[in-house]
C-alpha cells in the first residue's frame, strides 16, 4: 500500500515539475545561406521548447530535436500530410534532424503521443506546441 502511494505521489510531482515554470517561447526560423531553415527543439517533462515555431512555406526545414536526460520516453509528432509534413519520431538525448518542406500555409500541432496506462497522455499534460507555416 505504501509503495502504491509513493509511486502515485512521485508521478504527480513529476507531472507538475516543469509545467509551472515553463514560459511558452516562440522562434521564427531564419533562412541560412544554403536556403534551409534550421530550428533546434528540446522536449522534456511535458513541454517543448520552443513551443511555437514559425517557418516559411516552400522552404526546406531542418528540425533538430532532442529530449532532456531522463527515463520518461517522449516523441514528436506532426501529422499534416496535406502540407508535406508528416512524422512521428522518438526523441533521444542526442539530437536527431528531421527534414521536411512545408507546402501549405497554416498552423499544425506539434505533440508527444506517449501515454502510460490509465494516466493522461503527455499531450494532455501540456506537451504540445505549434508549427506555423507562413508566406
Amino acid at each position: 500500500m505504501k509503495k502504491c502511494i509513493l509511486i502515485t505521489l512521485l508521478f504527480v510531482m513529476s507531472s507538475l515539475t516543469h509545467a509551472a515554470d515553463t514560459v511558452k517561447k516562440t522562434v521564427r526560423a531564419t533562412i541560412d545561406k544554403d536556403g534551409v531553415q534550421r530550428v533546434a527543439l528540446v522536449g522534456g517533462s511535458y513541454f517543448f521548447d520552443p513551443a511555437r515555431i514559425i517557418v516559411r512555406v516552400n522552404v526546406p526545414v531542418e528540425l533538430s530535436v532532442r529530449k532532456e536526460p531522463g527515463m520518461v520516453p517522449h516523441n514528436i509528432v506532426i501529422s499534416a500530410v496535406n502540407a508535406g509534413i508528416d512524422f512521428d519520431e522518438e526523441m533521444k538525448t542526442e539530437p536527431k534532424v528531421i527534414r521536411f518542406t512545408p507546402t501549405k500555409v497554416g498552423s499544425y500541432p506539434i505533440y508527444c503521443s506517449k501515454k502510460l496506462l490509465f494516466f493522461e497522455s503527455h499531450r494532455e499534460k501540456g506537451m504540445e506546441g505549434m508549427l506555423e507555416v507562413v508566406e
